[in-house]
């Protein structure tokens, strides 16, 4: 890949961080397609001569080098970096590539891994619009889960608008919330929830939480706490992801009907990265499933994914055996705000 498109990447990513409210990595971003020279060592020679695309969209080259640095902090092997100006920043990555080199060049092989919380502020009044209109307890499964903290969004304290509602929790959501208010049905039961993912994590590996928590951009403290509690929360709950391929786990999850119960299959910017071909026998996955859906086996299926539009992610949901589909709200990616409105009746 020529240096160019790499450079260009770290410049995209950094554009991003600004938007998403993380000024240390967008500087970071910026410095390190300004400064890096492939004969400056094997991890910037790696960066800058990366086979594949680079950009966030692909192979997020930028946030794979952030998230080695930021874990490096994390672990006390290095001092922190979100405070040091770019004259000292920039001596400071060169010092770490020098003495961890064998550490990043890991790091780098592994794309980013990021479950932010706050999406659960966005998905949960959909499964409340499931519950309401089904009326039966709730099965979760959740494809692309990573280590699985928005598959226990029943287990977080919520402020949605006017709508408070959830236990007591050391996780607290409460997004800038637009549009409509939703209303918390009755009855809200989670039967049995369920999660894959090529490379989950563990809640409860010291070493898979310094993973997780280390792509979370350095300066972004709130994000980083909220995070380290809903990793004790699913530790407390013994949580664990499946390792599988999506769709032969969906397929396995699909192939019962779930009687007594409304199935919900839900997935928060997760396949919008799959092959264009494993989407289309996801898709024809789920609408199988769903054709053989009835009133006493429903199915429901709940996206949190970017639709090419700038303004953050669509939130969609069908639900069957009538197959009827709507957007109902759009959300930023972090979930910083909810822009509600909920099932048109």
């Amino acid at each position: 890949m020529p240096e160019a498109i790499v450079r260009a990447a770290f410049l995209t990513q950094a554009d991003a961080c600004d938007g998403l409210g993380s000024p240390f990595t967008a500087r970071l971003c910026r410095l390190l397609s300004e400064k890096l020279e492939t004969t400056q060592g094997a991890i910037a020679h790696t960066l800058l001569t990366w086979p594949g695309p680079p950009g966030p969209s692909d192979d997020s080259v930028p946030l794979r080098i952030a998230g080695a640095l930021h874990a490096l902090v994390l672990s006390e092997r290095i001092s922190p970096l979100t405070e040091l100006p770019d004259n000292a920043l920039w001596p400071a990555v060169q010092e770490a590539f020098q003495q961890h080199e064998a550490f990043i060049l890991e790091r780098l092989t592994s794309p980013p891994q990021t479950n932010e919380v706050r999406r659960s502020a966005a998905l949960l009044p959909g499964l409340f619009i499931v519950a309401e209109r089904i009326g039966k307890p709730l099965i979760l499964s959740e494809v692309g889960a990573s280590v699985g903290l928005n598959l226990q969004l029943d287990r977080y304290r919520y402020r949605l608008g006017e709508t408070e509602w959830g236990p007591e929790s050391a996780v607290v959501l409460s997004p800038e919330w637009r549009g409509t208010v939703p209303s918390a049905p009755s009855s809200f039961t989670v039967l049995d929830r369920a999660g894959c993912d090529l490379n989950p994590l563990n809640p409860s590996s010291p070493d898979d939480r310094l993973r997780q928590l280390s792509y979370i951009w350095a300066d972004q403290k709130d994000r980083l706490e909220r995070t380290q509690n809903a990793l004790s929360i699913a530790a407390e709950n013994r949580l664990q992801v499946e390792k599988a391929d999506a769709i032969d786990w969906l397929a396995k999850r699909l192939e019962t009907p779930k009687t007594g119960a409304a199935h919900i299959v839900f997935h928060s910017v997760a396949w919008q990265y799959f092959p264009d071909a494993l989407k289309q026998k996801g898709e024809a996955l789920i609408a199988e499933a769903g054709a053989r859906a009835t009133t006493d086996a429903p199915l429901a299926r709940l996206q949190m994914e970017g639709d090419g539009q700038q303004r953050g992610a669509a939130l969609t949901l069908q639900i069957w055996p009538t197959g009827e589909k709507q957007e109902i709200g759009r959300a930023d990616f972090h979930g910083r705000w909810v822009e509600w409105r909920g099932w048109v009746k």
